[in-house]
């Protein structure tokens, strides 16, 4: 190019010599030819920009040549390559639970089983095994899912085994040393479990946990699922239906996943921004507005989102500080938002009035039995009667029988144990009590939502269940044949077995059959129903259990679903005070919780002037996931009459009448039962059917009182004898090195 470039001001300068010759006669050479070129250069640089530019076009093309030819032997070799490593999109599942009774733990081990069929690997993790500061960025960048089954505790609390994990992501989700991004890339899906009893809790925790793991920006890969316990609200008849459910929806999610297929969005963003998925041309959304509006029920029931993700979007995009000119957009968008749930609300309404939605009238009523609680049941012995109801045998039942002593109630009451019958109409309970001896496997309610079978036909299948039970008895090694004789014909039913029976609608027919065939009624209720209470029918005797003394004890033990459970708690002593039949306070000791109590168990008991007041230690079931409750928390004998002692004491119309050691359990009785000396708590049977026969016959005009029906207590069973409340007509047995039966009335 250089040489080009001279030779062509050698031949300009030439030229230009060659014309300065006629004007020039005697001239320089060398300065007449940078004249030239001065004179000319205008030409020079022109003819210089043109050389250029064709030698620079000719490289350029020459290096797309070469280059084209090298990418496309790296091609080759990365086609090459993804035949033989081909991308993984899922590289597993991990499971986290946070359970207390197991279902959750259960659900985890159910999902990790259907994952693995995928041929995809899948780990159940417990959350109290699980450091989530140190691990769970980790699952960022490792291709896997993570699943998180949690459930919903006590007062919207996380179970105990997820409390840390819990505690930690709540922080997490608001410290900025962690930042806003620090889980961007964990791709999750939440299960909760909850009990929409529980109004102001339901599933609190799946919520929050959801809302937490996407306010650091990870990526939900499907809608929240939640599982309802309580079957009348559950979306598909029981938590366990609700997670199959859920579950089927995750499976086809992940399936999608493994493929490597992203989840089309419907644009109809909770933040109102704009959309990357929508058409230009409109024609996804003209698909989606022509399409039908199908959606089943159970898509929009059971998955949800966070409440509150629409707030936390906006906060995200535009930072924790808010400008004073910005106000005024804020408050118009906060108002126009409540007018379209407004809207949304009067739609339904309106929908509910045309007849488009039933009503919760309308729709069938659910049965209270679900399969997982029929199996659950049966298995701890129980033969379930109709969808609501079940009968099971007493171990005292069983022990007198053999001759080998009788229940409390024999020794305080004079019940025969043998012919007792333990039942009750409703399975479910408005508490959850820390030392129920079901195990929280009944179902819980505040009112009455289920089918309802007839109180004949209750009685009728209870009768005949019990007595197949006696039946399995015949011929047993130890049976008394007349006690086995006397045992087919029920003669008390004690309505204690489990739940609230007095939250069966038709109690008062039921209670009425039992009096019509000649069997008496001792009826337990937990005090959260004090209307039910007084509008009860004359029982032989009625209990109230009193489980603690004051309002924080009696929720931290009986765990209530009612909000104003302490309330109902008084005014269901109060309505026990206006009975005039037999009553009695059932206050259960656990060591630790409520034995310090003694004044207010006073001020409780001036409330409700019951009859008797059974004070009893609470009963060790076992371990329970469901309970904290160890054996450290029963107390020792003399420990509960050291209380009970104490407590009469200060109670100037009380003292102690009964003891039934065996039991743990010691009567203190008004002395209004006691004559001449003489106390008089045992029932004179005969004379309550004739009493209560008599009442009905006047249409409840003709009353009588708990003096009427009284019998004389026997020397053997009053305290400080030296049977201890023992009938001497039995023989003792000392079971050894044998699991303690722990059922019983």
């Amino acid at each position: 190019m250089l040489s080009l470039l001279v030779a062509v001001l050698l031949l300009t300068g030439r030229v230009s010599a060659s014309d300065s010759k006629g004007s020039h006669t005697v001239n320089n050479p060398s300065r007449s030819f940078f004249l030239s070129v001065w004179h000319n250069r205008l030409y020079l640089y022109s003819a210089a920009a043109l050389f250029f530019g064709i030698w620079f076009s000719l490289k350029v093309a020459l290096k797309k040549k070469s280059f084209s030819k090298d990418v496309g032997s790296l091609v080759f070799k990365a086609v090459k390559n993804n035949d033989r490593d081909p991308v993984v999109h899922v590289s597993g599942v991990k499971i986290f639970y946070g359970s207390q009774t197991g279902t959750a733990k259960g659900f985890a081990k159910e999902l990790s089983e259907e994952v693995m069929t995928l041929g995809l690997p899948a780990e159940v993790i417990d959350m109290k095994d699980y450091d989530p500061d140190d691990q769970l960025a980790d699952e960022c960048t490792n291709q896997s899912v993570c699943v998180f089954l949690v459930a919903t505790y006590t007062d919207g609390q996380p179970t105990e085994s997820a409390e840390w994990f819990c505690k930690w992501l709540e922080e997490a989700s608001t410290d900025f040393r962690y930042g806003k991004t620090y889980l961007k890339g964990l791709r999750y899906a939440v299960f909760g479990l909850g009990n929409s009893v529980y109004v102001g809790h339901y599933n609190t925790v799946g919520k929050n946990v959801d809302k937490w793991l996407w306010m650091l920006s990870g990526k939900r890969i499907m809608t929240r699922g939640e599982g309802d316990c309580n079957v009348v609200k559950s979306r598909h008849g029981s938590v366990q239906a609700d997670f199959l459910t859920w579950k089927g929806k995750f499976m086809s999610r992940l399936q999608a996943l493994t493929k490597g297929e992203k989840k089309s969005c419907s644009g109809n963003c909770k933040s109102g921004g704009s959309c990357k998925n929508k058409k230009r041309g409109g024609h996804e959304e003209t698909q989606e507005e022509t399409a039908p509006q199908n959606n089943s029920s159970e898509d929009e029931l059971i998955e949800t989102s966070s409440d509150e993700e629409s707030g936390l979007q906006e906060e995200k995009r535009s930072g924790s500080v808010v400008d004073v000119e910005d106000l005024g957009n804020i408050m118009n968008s906060a108002k126009k938002a409540k007018s379209r749930e407004d809207g949304r609300d009067q739609m339904v309404k309106l929908s509910k009035m045309n007849g488009l939605k039933k009503t919760e009238d309308e729709v069938e009523r659910r049965e209270m039995i679900t399969p997982a609680l029929s199996e659950a049941l049966t298995k701890q012995g129980y033969k379930l009667i109709g969808s609501h109801s079940g009968v099971k045998l007493c171990r005292w039942t069983k022990s007198m029988l053999r001759g080998r002593g009788g229940c409390y109630k024999h020794t305080f009451y004079g019940i025969e144990s043998h012919r007792c019958m333990e039942t009750t109409p409703s399975l479910a309970c408005a508490n959850k009590c820390v030392f129920c001896w079901r195990h929280h496997t009944n179902p819980v309610g505040t009112e009455w939502r289920w089918k309802m079978d007839p109180a004949e036909k209750i009685l009728e299948e209870a009768l005949e269940k019990h007595q197949n039970l006696i039946r399995q008895f015949r011929g047993v090694p130890g049976v008394k044949p007349e006690r086995y004789k006397e045992g087919l014909a029920v003669k008390h039913c004690a309505l204690s077995l489990v739940g609230e029976p007095i939250m069966y609608p038709e109690i008062n027919t039921f209670i009425r059959l039992l009096h019509s065939h000649h069997i008496s009624s001792f009826l337990v209720t937990n005090a959260q129903f004090p209307q039910e209470i007084r509008s009860l029918v004359p029982v032989t005797q009625l209990y109230v259990s009193v489980d603690a003394s004051t309002k924080d004890s009696l929720k931290k033990i009986d765990r209530p679903l009612f909000k104003d459970f302490w309330p109902r708690f008084l005014d269901c002593l109060k309505a026990l005070g206006e009975k005039r039949q037999r009553t009695v306070y059932r206050l259960t000791l656990v060591k630790a919780w409520n034995v310090e109590e003694m004044q207010a168990y006073s001020e409780l008991i001036a409330l409700g002037q019951p009859d008797f007041i059974e004070v009893k230690g609470v009963t060790y079931c076992g371990e329970s996931s469901a309970s904290s409750l160890t054996m450290a928390n029963v107390p020792w004998h003399q420990e509960v009459v050291s209380f009970v002692q104490q407590l009469a004491d200060m109670l100037p119309q009380y003292e102690i009448a009964c003891e039934h050691e065996h039991s743990n359990c010691l009567l203190i009785a008004h002395t209004k039962f006691k004559t001449d000396g003489e106390w008089w708590t045992w029932i004179d049977y005969e004379r309550f059917q004739e009493l209560v026969q008599l009442h009905e016959e006047s249409g409840g005009q003709r009353s009588f009182s708990a003096l009427d029906y009284a019998a004389k207590t026997p020397s053997w069973a009053l305290f400080g004898a030296h049977e201890q409340g023992f009938d001497p007509a039995d023989t003792r047995f000392q079971r050894r090195n044998k699991t303690k039966d722990v059922s019983g009335c």
